[in-house]
């Protein structure tokens, strides 16, 4: 819904979150509010909202025209560095070198309800014209002749708001964008944590917590994609309670170099700004031409954590996601990675295959090696041909056996690399991102594609196409094992375009490879991967529907990826596979029934040698996939809640799903270490049991809902040292998986 108060105060606003604007004295954008829903606003409210009739001490005037106005203490819709605000603009841009202080004022305004989904570039979409309201704002420099237009999008029963940022250079001149940020928010204090999700390879996404304080804290990435390091989101939290307090986050639709920070000056207000990194950042504008920025996602809850987790799931799923994927049963995957490596060959992946199919997986996929002649890391890329030696037959003939086994048929691809030893080298040296100079590193023996030049976009999916046709493919894995170094393109130096648009035009042909494959082959499922999880973000989902977290696939350890992972992402995104124990990246040795249960809460696969497995343990996995084929869509698409802290301290782990009118429920309890003497009565309490109805817990205990939301649900009695009679739970790595269930 929109109203506009006044002809000067504009108000999106849903029955979760309402967002204020308003047009200030010096003619600028600024912002009143952001939160819980206000409701329709009268001119009274909007008066109240707008009253600031003093000056803070210390600051310039704007200008002699505006009395005692200032940008230092005002809340704005888009700031600019220097007049009169000294904190961080949203926008810096030069001509010949020397800066424009900027002054964009209110010009005009349009409402749209359209918003498609289009496969050229990642952002929300809705469908049909109810779902969604854009606000546009269109505001102009007079002095500098630029036009900018602010782009405010709100979505009915989503409690989001999604922005982004139109800049168009309307003068004779040629300009340089140095900065241009899609989102920022003005909060009135600093009474937050910041939550940001940081780590490296193998332990991506773990929770961080800090204390506001005056100054600057930003997370980025300059490694050409989101990063295993860091991720663009980021939370400010009013407490660590799992279900009340005020959230506020910010997320991009963008899978590129990226900066989110949180700015407090000497009066403890907040700004928060995400968008791209202006580090090594650059536009050319010429007359007439314009830039948008990605869209970033402002989150608001008054639900603490679990209110959180279900903006960023609702809003992903249902207006980023591709919606085919929200109710289209993702299949149990086996993968081959972890079972043989580079070694095998069509028959061994057949046994694979074979047994796979009789402990009930769904889909079969052939990860790295399948091609040219890779049998280790360092050749081949760029070659997308089946290895004759593996394959004697034609990947063809193999997939058509696969599929004849009742199971998809997926492979594994790096199109955006390449190996020194391959023709697409030796053919095309010009292709490759490297500096002129004689000194260019290499890493896992192998070098980027320039995806700035779109032929060689159409170049490797000419190389992609026929394979997938060829195979009739069903799922394809997205991967990408080596970051950008000497970001320089000789095609951008051929079309005397500055380098400093590398980056964003690498990540817009990311794109344009997606969409080639996605307007081809809509319903393949592409799983996103970049050595990992270091491209987990909202624009790979945007065409991925899931991704692979991280080449660790040690069960303790996704339980923090996991418990991070989902403050940001839906569930139904977080790829699990069972591996092998000990662990091949840790050496942790877990029993199957733990990484069972951890696996199951998202979309399931296996990857470790089946063939080599005690009968037992494959009976365990057959009865493991019949239970999560029948509770599958709970799993993946249930309503997912943290019921432990976050703290990535915590030993124990405690996660939830549930359907829709909470008459099931799934709770896993996770433990990492035994403790010695520990507590025989340790109960959690489940804040979305239904207090009306009776449950039955396992199959055994009847219990009312009042007594399980009040009180609590008992956890498994854990080993103490006397009491190995009666303990559920003994050693380290201990799991429980709770089925609850109304009766009533």
């Amino acid at each position: 819904m929109f109203e506009i108060i006044n002809g000067q105060t504009f108000h999106l606003y849903n029955r979760k979150v309402s967002y204020v604007l308003t047009i200030m004295e010096n003619g600028q954008l600024g912002h009143l509010y952001y939160g819980k829903s206000l409701g329709p606003l009268s001119i009274a409210d909007v008066d109240y909202l707008k009253a600031q009739n003093s000056k803070s001490a210390g600051t310039v005037k704007f200008s002699p025209d505006t009395g005692n106005f200032t940008l230092a203490d005002r809340a704005q819709e888009y700031p600019v560095y220097g007049s009169s605000d000294f904190r961080k603009g949203a926008i810096d841009i030069s001509y010949n070198q020397e800066p424009w202080y900027l002054d964009f004022k209110f010009a005009d305004y349009s409402i749209t309800s359209d918003k498609p989904r289009n496969l050229n570039c990642p952002e929300s979409y809705a469908v049909g014209s109810f779902e969604a309201t854009q606000l546009d704002m269109q505001l102009i420099d007079e002095e500098h002749h630029l036009e900018l237009v602010e782009h405010f999008t709100i979505f009915d029963n989503q409690s989001a708001v999604v922005r982004s940022t139109t800049i168009k250079n309307c003068s004779s001149k040629t300009i340089n964008i140095e900065n241009i940020i899609s989102a920022s928010l003005e909060l009135p204090d600093d009474k937050f944590q910041m939550v940001n999700l940081s780590g490296a390879w193998l332990k991506e996404r773990h929770v961080k917590l800090h204390n506001l304080d005056q100054g600057t804290v930003s997370v980025e990435s300059l490694k050409g994609a989101s990063g295993h390091q860091h991720n663009p989101f980021i939370a400010l939290i009013r407490s660590q309670d799992l279900n009340q307090g005020e959230v506020y986050a910010s997320n991009l639709i963008y899978s590129g170099n990226f900066v989110s920070q949180v700015e407090v000056n000497e009066w403890h207000k907040t700004r928060l700004m995400t968008g791209l990194n202006p580090t090594y950042f650059g536009w050319k504008l010429e007359t007439n031409e314009s830039f948008k920025t990605p869209e970033a996602v402002i989150y608001y809850s008054n639900q603490g954590i679990n209110g959180l987790i279900d903006a960023s799931t609702n809003f992903t799923k249902r207006h980023v996601i591709d919606r085919r994927w929200n109710q289209r049963e993702r299949p149990i995957v086996f993968n081959n990675w972890e079972a043989t490596y580079y070694d095998f060959d069509e028959q061994k992946l057949l046994t694979l295959a074979r047994q796979a199919k009789h402990i009930g997986m769904e889909c079969f996929v052939v990860d790295d090696g399948w091609f040219g002649h890779r049998n280790n890391d360092r050749s081949s890329l760029g070659d997308w041909r089946v290895d004759p030696q593996k394959f004697p037959h034609g990947i063809d003939l193999f997939a058509k056996q696969i599929h004849e086994l009742g199971l998809q048929m997926g492979l594994w691809f790096e199109p955006e690399m390449v190996s020194p030893d391959t023709s697409l080298y030796k053919e095309h040296p010009d292709w490759v991102v490297r500096h002129p100079y004689k000194s260019v590193s290499i890493g896992r023996g192998q070098y980027v594609l320039d995806f700035a030049n779109p032929e060689v976009v159409t170049s490797v999916y000419q190389q992609i196409k026929p394979v997938i046709l060829a195979t009739k493919l069903d799922y394809m894995k997205w991967d990408m094992n080596r970051n950008i170094t000497e970001a320089y393109s000789p095609y951008l130096n051929r079309c005397n375009i500055p380098q400093t648009e590398f980056f964003h035009r690498y990540a817009q042909g990311v794109n344009m490879l997606y969409q080639l494959i996605l307007t081809d082959f809509p319903d393949m499922l592409i799983e996103g991967c970049a050595g990992g999880g270091g491209r987990f973000d909202l624009g790979t989902l945007f065409y991925s529907p899931q991704i692979w977290p991280s080449d660790d696939s040690d069960a303790v350890e996704r339980l923090s990826i996991l418990t991070g992972t989902t403050l940001a992402y839906p569930l139904s995104s977080f790829s699990n596979h069972v591996s092998a124990a000990p662990n091949d990246q840790v050496g942790r040795q877990t029993s199957l029934a733990f990484r069972q249960m951890v696996a199951d809460f998202g979309p399931l696969g296996y990857e470790l040698d089946i063939s080599k497995l005690p009968l037992d343990e494959l009976t365990q996995i057959k009865e493991n996939i019949e239970f999560y084929q029948v509770h599958r869509q709970l799993f993946v698409n249930g309503r997912f809640r943290q019921l432990q802290s976050i703290d990535p301290c915590t030993n124990e782990v405690i996660w939830s799903v549930e359907n829709s009118d909470d008459t099931e429920i799934f709770v896993g309890f996770y433990r990492k270490l035994a403790t010695p003497n520990a507590s025989i009565l340790n109960y959690v309490k489940l804040p979305m049991i239904n207090p009306n109805l009776t449950y039955q817990i396992d199959g055994r205990e009847k219990v009312s809902g009042a007594v399980l939301q009040q009180f609590g649900l008992r956890q498994p009695y854990q080993f103490n040292g006397v009491n190995l009679d009666t303990a559920e739970l003994y050693g380290d790595f201990q799991s429980h998986l709770y089925h609850i269930v109304s009766i009533e």
